[in-house]
């Protein structure tokens, strides 16, 4: 079967951006083939900086002829709706049609229709213009001549050249034949900007990708990556050191570069007085380069990694020298930045009433920072006030937590005044992604307790559930006063997650205090702190997504959910001991019998019976009902107490004792006994069950 090869190069793609344009390729073709009859064996997309390639392949050559039968009118009906019918059907007489037969409705006309098929190249040449032409970018824009004209062609950037061709191995390929805007496709391409920019004549994938390599453009762009890492690495050991692998950074210039050249550039040794994060942050965002490390050490070494894009004549000795320059100049302004955040403020005098009223000391730089970000009424949200109000917010809350987790409340109390004051400092006004980072480095600088540093960087953690959680219990309080206070706010203005948006990342901030409270063991009554019952419920739905994600099955964890439950760690304790319990062999006998008690107890409370709350002993006639019933009494004290005590496990094994006197029950009772007071203490009887049960979960909805 032929296949189809696809390439559209252009202008340079930016790199953030080129995966998914190949793979929204990719799907846009093979979707519009599909649609059109045509069937295919496999689709591969590659990119490059300047193009975007599809290799599809074992295509149909045709698509299938499709057979289509139109039913027309009763033979006897009016010669207006016969001939309404030979329109509809494109027939030229009714002597074209075909009668068939109804038992119920005689007979009456068919006609059958066959549409044929397409060739391949045909239903190609027609998908692929408009398809070029509602190319999903996230930005596009108009170039040449015809960009002046309505409706002119909009690319990411100028699209340069179409190939298009389509053969089977044993045949030549033929190009596809189509035009947009201008650009006719055809069977050339080019490689190498600088290196090879002559013409290249390619018929079907193999040589084409085979004539790319030797045109120095590797058209892989996992192989890229690959060769990057690879000889960055090798260049690093070469030289004493190892690479800081950056996974973001890699796919970056991977997508910068069609021929990767590996180089290793310096810089003067005083700007390691930096903060290596400054370091890293500076000579990634600026010159898209890897840092490097002695073999285990913590701090940078002053050599860096650069990729080209050229082999240079004179082994990369220029291109070297000119990443060197805008490194050490991009340093010492990184290095102003450092020292300027630890200097005083030009304007203390205009700051003493906020540090007032946080408790302040204006000879510090980090809090003279914070009293800047309060007067200048810094907004965090239109509804929710000043970055100011926010922190008193978080101050007042995580007073209140640290009663829970047993954190020192002054030293919460430092932290949280301190938390947000590097949103002012110039080092993260350069790197937004230092915020805490940075204020941990400036609260160590001016003499701030271990535990206070450590709380500023730890507040925003865990970031994603890779993200480990808060180390220290100062730093867990301030991260969960910080994330509670954002819920309870954007809820309290009606700014919810919907669906798949969720523009202030509410259910990652959940997820986090859900994390915080499960790994470090922490009782918090979230109906304390937050009082709307619409967020306790948010709460429930990320914990069972978080429990099923932990291995939890789902029935397990309704059966323990109640509208109520707040205690997050408990319900998880309770789902943990439900789950060792139901798997056993007890567990399941105790399952099976409860459940018939409670479908029986269903049964008649849907048909009204109003079921007693409490069983007469003296109606007890039966060894096996007076037996289940001392089980019980004695099974609902012990998995009581054990609740209590929050021993589930205990409670689990307390109700274990009912799985043979629950059976014997069964075995020999009839519960719909004729004398009706007998039959109602049997059915109490069975209520006792169910709530004996159900003081660790309910049964019924476990499934089995």
């Amino acid at each position: 079967m032929p296949d189809l090869l696809l390439e559209l190069r252009s202008e340079e793609i930016p790199a953030r951006m080129q995966r998914k344009a190949a793979g929204d390729l990719k799907k846009l073709v093979t979707d519009a083939l599909v649609e059109a009859g045509l069937t295919y064996e496999g689709a591969r997309e590659y990119w490059t900086p300047r193009r975007l390639t599809l290799d599809i392949r074992g295509l149909k050559a045709r698509s299938s002829d499709v057979r289509e039968d139109i039913k027309g009118p009763a033979t006897s009906a009016p010669e207006p709706a016969i001939q309404g019918f030979l329109r509809k059907a494109g027939l030229a007489s009714v002597s074209e049609a075909h009668v068939h037969s109804d038992p119920k409705k005689g007979d009456f006309y068919v006609a059958h229709l066959v549409k044929p098929g397409r060739p391949a190249d045909e239903i190609i040449a027609d998908v692929m213009p408009g398809i070029i032409r509602n190319f999903p970018w996230p930005k596009s824009m108009r170039s040449g001549t015809a960009s002046a004209k309505p409706g002119a062609l909009r690319w990411v950037r100028p699209l340069q050249s179409i190939v298009c061709t389509f053969g089977s191995e044993t045949e030549e390929t033929r190009v596809v034949p189509f035009e947009v805007d201008g650009l006719v496709a055809g069977n050339t391409t080019y490689g190498h900007r600088f290196h090879a920019p002559e013409p290249i004549t390619v018929r079907r994938f193999e040589d084409y990708a085979a004539n790319l390599e030797k045109a120095k453009v590797v058209l892989d762009a996992e192989r890229r990556k690959q060769i990057i890492a690879t000889d960055a690495n090798t260049v690093a050991f070469a030289n004493g050191l190892e690479l800081v692998e950056d996974e973001g950074l890699l796919e970056e210039v991977s997508g910068l570069v069609e021929w990767p050249q590996v180089l290793m550039g310096t810089f003067e040794e005083e700007f390691l007085a930096i903060p290596s994060e400054i370091i890293r942050l500076t000579i990634k965002t600026n010159q898209k380069c890897f840092v490097t490390r002695k073999p285990g050490a913590e701090t940078l070494s002053n050599h860096f990694i650069l990729i080209a894009n050229i082999e240079a004549k004179d082994g990369g000795k220029e291109i070297v020298h000119g990443n060197g320059k805008v490194v050490r100049a991009r340093l010492s302004d990184a290095k102003h930045f450092w020292l300027r955040d630890q200097g005083d403020l030009p304007d203390l005098e205009t700051l003493k009433a906020s540090a007032e009223k946080f408790d302040l000391d204006l000879k510090k730089p980090l809090d003279q920072r914070m009293a800047k970000l309060d007067a200048l009424n810094v907004t965090f949200h239109a509804k929710l006030g000043t970055q100011g109000e926010r922190v008193a917010r978080i101050r007042r809350l995580a007073a209140e937590l640290a009663k829970v987790t047993g954190a020192d409340a002054a030293l919460v109390d430092r932290a949280v005044v301190l938390a947000k004051a590097d949103l002012r400092t110039e080092a993260v006004g350069e790197f937004p992604e230092l915020q805490g980072i940075m204020g941990r480095k400036y609260a160590a600088l001016q003499g701030e307790d271990a535990a206070v540093a450590e709380a500023i960087e730890d507040h925003y953690k865990p970031q994603g559930p890779s993200d480990r959680v808060p180390a220290g219990k100062v730093g867990l309080t301030v991260a969960l006063a910080d994330k509670l206070d954002t819920l309870i706010g954007f809820w309290a203005i009606d700014e919810k997650p919907t669906g798949s948006k969720d523009p202030y990342a509410l259910r990652r901030a959940a997820l986090g205090v859900i994390r915080m409270l499960l790994e470090k063991n922490i009782r918090l009554p979230l109906g304390s702190v937050a009082k709307d019952p619409d967020l306790i419920a948010f709460f429930q739905d990320r914990l069972k997504v978080y429990l099923r994600d932990m291995g939890a099955r789902h029935d397990l964890i309704d059966a323990v959910l109640t509208p109520e439950a707040d205690d997050l760690l408990m319900v998880a304790r309770r789902v943990e001991a439900l789950t060792a319990f139901i798997t056993s062999e007890e567990g399941q006998n105790l399952l099976a019998g409860t459940k018939r008690a409670t479908q029986l107890l269903a049964a008649e409370e849907k048909k009204g019976t109003v079921v007693e709350g409490a069983v007469s002993a003296d109606l007890l006639k039966l060894d096996a009902e007076r037996a289940l019933y001392a089980a019980v009494e004695t099974a609902s004290k012990n998995a009581a107490a054990a609740v209590a005590k929050e021993d589930f496990r205990s409670a689990m094994e307390a109700l274990s004792a009912l799985r043979t006197p629950v059976d014997q029950f069964f075995n020999d009772v009839l519960v719909n006994d004729e004398d009706p007071a007998i039959r109602a203490n049997r059915l109490a009887l069975l209520a006792a069950i169910r709530a004996a049960t159900g003081t660790v979960a309910d049964f019924s909805k476990i499934a089995g």
